[in-house]
Order: C-alpha cells, then structure tokens, then sequence
C-alpha cells in the first residue's frame, strides 16, 4: 500500500471499532519542539547518564544539584511547550468518539492542553510537584521560582521537606495509571501506537495485551509484525491527514 493507502486504511479500522485507545511516546511531542530523550543523535540521554542524573537516590543524595540540572528541562516542557496538531487531533477523535482515551509516556501535559479529557499520564506530568515527606502538593512553578530565587532545591511550604517534580523517577514504582490501563486494554478492539519506538519497560509491554494493533512511527518497532497497519511517518501528518480522510468520507463533521 501507498502512503494514501494506509490512511484510508486507518480510517476504516477507526470506524469499525467499538473500544480503541491510543498509546503515545515522545514523536507526538518532538514536533512541539521537546527533544527526545532516547534519539541516537540528540536524546537528552545521549548527554547525560539518566541512572546518575534522573534518579530518587540523586534527588535525595543531592536534592540541590537535581534542581540545578532538571529545571531547565522541565521549563521548557511546561511553560514553553504548546500542543501540535497531533495533540488536537487525538482531541477532537475523543470528542467524536472514535476513542476512547489517551495513554501517554509523555510528561508534557500536552494531551490536557488540546483538549483531551481522558489521559492517562504514566510517567507523571510536570504541572506540580510533591513533597518527599508529608506529600503537600505545589504547582510546578512555585517550585522553579524558588530554584531561579535560591539557587537550591524547593522546599514544602508546609513542612520544610524537599519538594519533587510528580514524574516517576528512575528507582520510582509506576504510578497507579499503569494498573488501570493493564486493567482496561485486554477489552480494547484496537491500540493506536503513536510515536514511540516501544523501548521504554513496562510501557513497551502493553501492546502485547492487545490484539489489534496500529503503528505510527518513524522508525521500526519491535511490534511491527504484530500490527494490521504500520504507517512509518511523522505522527502529526498522519493523523491531520487522518481527520481530512474522515471528514471527506463522511464520518467526521
């Protein structure tokens, strides 16, 4: 099949199914301008060793140079980042009813800003952060203006504690999400893999729960032979020329 093809492809599968979910990885988010952290050529990871750098025992070990190396990194994702069309897209598909959540590896809070009201965010989110000891919750930003101000890590308001970003760590149990996608996907019709190369564990996982699945993705995945339909581009130009496919077959006002 051609590329117009698979799209049209794409879309018959959407129509005909009754329970379909999308999982997103970060090439949903590369095209709002945040670097990949995996990307052989310039991953985040390819700069900085993560098991020394992104851990709970660094944060804890030396609470004030996390700070100093993350907050850069998390500004960017929550104050600069701003939803592309595969955000809004996979919006408006909630909307119609064509699926019935998101599930997303990203942190980026991204899917909320669309317009997404179903996410279910994995690996946490960047809008607040919590305390280690007694748990009192912040918006993010009080967090990085203490940081800007102090040049030391946050503290709880309440408490005097260490404040944390709510991500899950590395050395971090998943977050209670996790337990209810597993719970929800073995009675899904279909699971949209959308920009993620399935590399990251447990999340790589779920698609094995599923048994019809579609890829979208740059690069190859180890599900590939698995999958009804495999579109290797960018997630946005599929999924606009998704939404074009339905309109124009009637499906989508």
């Amino acid at each position: 099949m051609n590329y117009q093809e698979r799209i049209s492809r794409l879309a018959e599968i959407l129509t005909v199914s009754r329970s379909v979910y999308v999982l997103t990885g970060a090439g949903i988010s590369t095209e709002s301008g945040i670097p990949d952290f995996r990307s052989p050529q310039t991953g985040l990871w390819t700069k900085i060793d993560p098991m020394k750098k992104a851990t709970v025992s660094f944060l804890k070990r030396d609470p004030d140079e996390f700070w100093r190396m993350n907050l850069s990194r998390y500004r960017q994702i929550a104050e600069n980042a701003r939803p592309n069309i595969g955000h809004k897209v996979l919006a408006r598909l909630e909307e119609a009813a064509f699926i019935r959540g998101i599930i997303t590896q990203n942190i980026d809070g991204l899917h909320h800003k669309a317009g997404s009201k179903k996410v279910w965010e994995l690996h946490g989110h960047v809008r607040s952060v919590r305390c280690l000891l007694c748990r009192h919750e912040e918006d993010f930003s009080f967090a990085a203006q203490e940081v800007e101000n102090k040049n030391c890590a946050p503290r709880c308001p309440k408490c005097g504690g260490i404040l944390r970003p709510n991500v899950v760590l590395f050395e971090d149990p998943m977050d209670d999400s996790f337990s209810q996608v597993m719970r929800l996907l073995p009675k899904a019709d279909l699971l949209v893999v959308a920009g993620t190369s399935l590399q990251v564990y447990p999340v790589a996982s779920l698609p094995e729960m599923v048994d019809n699945l579609v890829i979208i993705n740059m690069e190859p995945t180890h599900m590939d032979s698995r999958a009804q339909l495999v579109i290797h581009e960018k997630t946005g130009r599929v999924l606009e020329d998704l939404l074009i496919e339905l309109k124009e077959k009637g499906k989508l006002s």
